[in-house]
């Protein structure tokens, strides 16, 4: 049981197992207050009571399914009006592998609800009172398949290329603010994303990271300043240049006319 003082209040969301219990433990251990954040109210009471026990920190549950407006609602109100909260950790999600011929369009309707629109909002909730107050930290999860799309199925692809996006806008927005952004990007990593998915096997799979491991690495990377976090791309400089490239072709789009590729006449002014 620990007796430091308290860092304040982290919000971590799908927090009844997985990424984001690991997170929970890491946190509380860290120092941290929790507000656990799911709907599995079972799993999330006795991951509360255990940290609680354990680390002598507070742990409070809020039960909440963020796919569901009402629900969704109120945790950005809570994250609106409690000063002791100073990190969110934007882990709920959902995914899918299958193709757009075999999918669902309105599961993959709920998929954005929850992956973009809930994690949107929560980070909408917690930028302003952070920035006013000059500190607070946001951590979204976001995936490898951001990058690379064709992975897995299209939807998650893009909802979690969303994530890595939304990330950099809110670097740009709020550092200065002093309110500090990480977005981390796991690959494979062990959780009951795969059981869901059909594909159980992949959690001990070779290429399969520990959500752990995963889970260390990405504080790690935080201590370390890290604006962008991928726990298994084993060169940073990789993503350096990525990034570099990112940018580089950026400055090269503001042209009044077509490339000359496309063939197209000029026509001058009368």
């Amino acid at each position: 049981m620990t007796t430091q003082s308290s860092k304040g209040v982290a919000v971590v969301t799908g927090a009844s197992a997985g990424i984001g219990a690991i997170y929970a433990d890491r946190l509380a251990r860290r120092g941290y207050d929790l507000l656990l954040v799911a709907r599995n109210d079972e799993r999330l009471r006795a991951l509360a009571d255990r940290l609680a026990h354990e680390t002598g920190r507070k742990v409070e549950t809020f039960k909440a399914d963020l796919g569901r407006k009402d629900d969704l609602a109120r945790l950005e109100a809570r994250l609106r009006s409690d000063a002791d909260i100073t990190m969110l950790v934007n882990n709920a999600g959902i995914g899918s592998v299958a193709s757009i011929l075999k999918d669902d369009v309105e599961e993959m309707d709920a998929m954005i609800q929850l992956n973009v629109t809930a994690l949107t909002r929560l980070a909408y909730a917690v930028a302003q009172p952070f920035a006013a107050r000059g500190s607070g930290t946001i951590i979204n999860i976001s995936s490898v398949v951001g990058i690379a799309v064709e992975a897995l199925n299209g939807v998650y692809s893009a909802s979690k290329s969303y994530v890595l996006s939304f990330g950099h806008s809110l670097q740009k927005d709020l550092a200065g603010k002093g309110v500090r952004i990480q977005t981390v990007l796991p690959g494979a990593t062990a959780t009951e994303f795969w059981d869901v998915a059909g594909y159980a096997a992949q959690k001990t799979s070779a290429i399969t990271m520990s959500a752990s491991d995963l889970v260390d690495a990405a504080l790690a990377g935080l201590d370390q300043g890290e604006l962008v976090t991928i726990p298994g791309l084993q060169d940073e400089g990789d993503w350096a240049r990525w990034e570099e490239g990112r940018r580089a072709i950026s400055a090269k789009f503001n042209n009044a006319k077509p490339s000359p590729r496309y063939g197209l006449a000029t026509v001058s002014a009368t």
